[in-house]
């Protein structure tokens, strides 16, 4: 078992840094080299180098210098945390860039994974500790300028990097891309596990790191369902989410970017428009079709990249004062799932201009634990085949076994509907026994009845008494998707997904209605 883990970490980490070098050598200008009359600039400095993180851990990390540091200036400095299980050479094409445009950059592997010492403290206070002693290390070994520091990453870098913008004052600018606001409402929304998504997390982290006590106990009492740990679990991911910190974040006055996919299977896109509202300083929010860091990816081979472009973008503005606009631009960058265009708007809430509401009348009553056909999908895979190919998951209406799923479905709208924003769900709930689970769906729907998913969201109960109702307020996926004029959208609820843990006990029955006092409906936003 421990060779086989070996091997395999060996193979990945060489596989990687064979593709990152060759994009890189294959990418970069060589020196002297001439275009169009023009000698290109020498390729920048790259070394490898061991900095002594919190507590003495050895941390692995390599270092890229403009070519015409000399020591006779300093520049930005731009600390790249990696992502949860990526090895050292994740970000060497893009640093390479950072550097070729005036940046010293270092880019580290976190603590507890690959070849960097310690355990995984998943974002926990060592590893804030041991970006500011990254910072400290470039300060004195570098020509970084103390006065112009940044940080950024993907995914695990994105929250390390918030964090410390939280904690260290040094840090004045951010890219954070696929990362989270907060942990809790990335992976528990609704009240519910995100199966697929912390097993994943859990499985790669085993493979590539080395888990500490507390989180192998946090990740058994959660995928365990162990509700006498949710208090300590909650707290757990609380003191690892940047939304804690926002009044140091703000007081701070860090320039903030965030970046995320509208299919994000780690940390959706809610979570992230939330914490984006509450900043106060100079900040900007872009969202694009994809899955977790599928946006980003293709760059971190030195291809071109919307989401880097936009990053070395906001460094050139907060970390070197290039007045390149974007700081005029509009803050809310959202990409649509329908067309690939862009839209500009000046805050997350004025992304909707109206609200279309599908009434959810009558009386459905479901038996639980059994699948629907309707789902969520798969993480990672469906959300790239609608980035790439759109195509999302699919359900044929019609077929949809009704004492499996509860089904509601507008009329066909005359006009091409713009999905923009967040769709809330109330209804009535009742239970025969004191927990359970339900999924609700929202389909695009066309003449044949096929439904194309535009957004979903779970919700979990515990400790109701059985036959007794109660009120449900459920916020679904964000997403931007257009629903073409002809077509009409469904809502369906159903009780099983295997993208999450469901706590429907066997034999149970959810009941769905919508009193005279208090009617259920779906409230879709959209921009007229």
């Amino acid at each position: 078992m421990t060779s086989s883990r070996t091997a395999l970490r060996a193979a990945t980490a060489a596989v990687c840094a064979a593709a990152l070098a060759t994009t890189t050598l294959t990418a970069a200008p060589a020196a002297g080299a001439v275009t169009t009359g023009q000698s290109r600039a020498a390729a920048p400095a790259v070394r490898f180098t061991d900095i002594t993180g919190d507590g003495g851990v050895t941390l692995k990390a390599n270092v890229a210098l403009p070519a015409d540091a000399d020591g006779s200036r300093r520049y930005p400095l731009v600390v790249l945390p990696t992502s949860w299980a990526m090895p050292q050479v994740e970000y060497l094409a893009q640093a390479q860039k950072l550097a070729a445009s005036g940046y010293v950059v270092i880019g580290y592997n976190v603590r507890g994974f690959w070849q960097s010492g310690g355990e995984i403290e998943t974002a926990g206070p060592r590893d804030i500790a041991d970006a500011s002693k990254v910072i400290d290390w470039a300060l004195a070994h570098t020509p970084a300028d103390p006065a112009k520091v940044g940080m950024g990453g993907v995914s695990y870098g994105a929250g390390i990097s918030l964090l410390t913008a939280a904690h260290d004052k040094r840090v004045r600018a951010v890219t954070a891309l696929s990362g989270w606001g907060d942990l809790i409402d990335s992976i528990y929304s609704g009240r519910t596990q995100h199966l697929q998504a912390a097993a994943m997390l859990g499985a790669s982290g085993a493979l590539t790191g080395r888990p500490g006590p507390e989180l192998r106990t946090v990740l058994a009492d959660f995928l365990g369902s162990n509700l006498a740990k949710e208090k300590d679990m909650i707290a757990w991911g609380k003191k690892r989410s940047p939304a804690t910190y926002l009044d140091r974040i703000n007081a701070n006055g860090a320039a903030i970017m965030l970046g995320n996919a509208w299919g994000d299977s780690l940390f959706p896109p809610n979570q992230y428009a939330d914490f984006f509202e509450k900043l106060k300083g100079p900040k900007r929010l872009e969202f694009r079709p994809g899955d977790h860091a599928t946006a980003e990816g293709l760059g971190l081979f030195g291809l071109p990249n919307d989401t880097w472009s936009h990053a070395r973008s906001w460094f050139d503005h907060y970390l070197k004062d290039a007045d390149n606009g974007v700081d005029r631009a509009a803050p809310v960058q959202l990409k649509s799932r329908s067309t690939g265009s862009y839209e500009g708007y000046r805050s997350w809430r004025e992304v909707s201009s109206g609200q279309r509401r599908i009434a959810l009348d009558g009386t459905r009553t479901l038996r639980t634990g059994i699948d629907s056909g309707a789902d969520g999908g798969l993480i990672f895979l469906s959300s790239m085949l609608d980035q790439f190919l759109r195509l999302p998951p699919t359900a044929s209406i019609p077929l949809l076994p009704r004492s499996l799923a509860a089904v509601w479905q507008s009329a066909p709208y005359r006009t091409t509907q713009h999905i923009r924003g967040t769709a809330t769900l109330h209804t009535t709930l009742t239970g025969t026994a004191e927990s359970g689970t339900a999924v609700a769906y929202l389909y695009d729907v066309d003449a044949l009845g096929i439904g194309r998913l535009v957004t979903h969201a779970p919700y979990t109960f515990h400790g109701k008494a059985p036959g007794v109702s109660f009120g449900v307020d459920l916020d679904l996926v964000s997403t931007a998707y257009d629903v073409p004029a002809g077509h009409r959208l469904a809502v369906v609820v159903d009780t099983a997904d295997p993208l999450y843990i469901a706590h429907n006990p066997r034999g149970a029955k959810l009941t769905l209605s919508s009193p005279d006092s208090d009617p259920s409906s779906l409230s879709v936003p959209v921009r007229d």
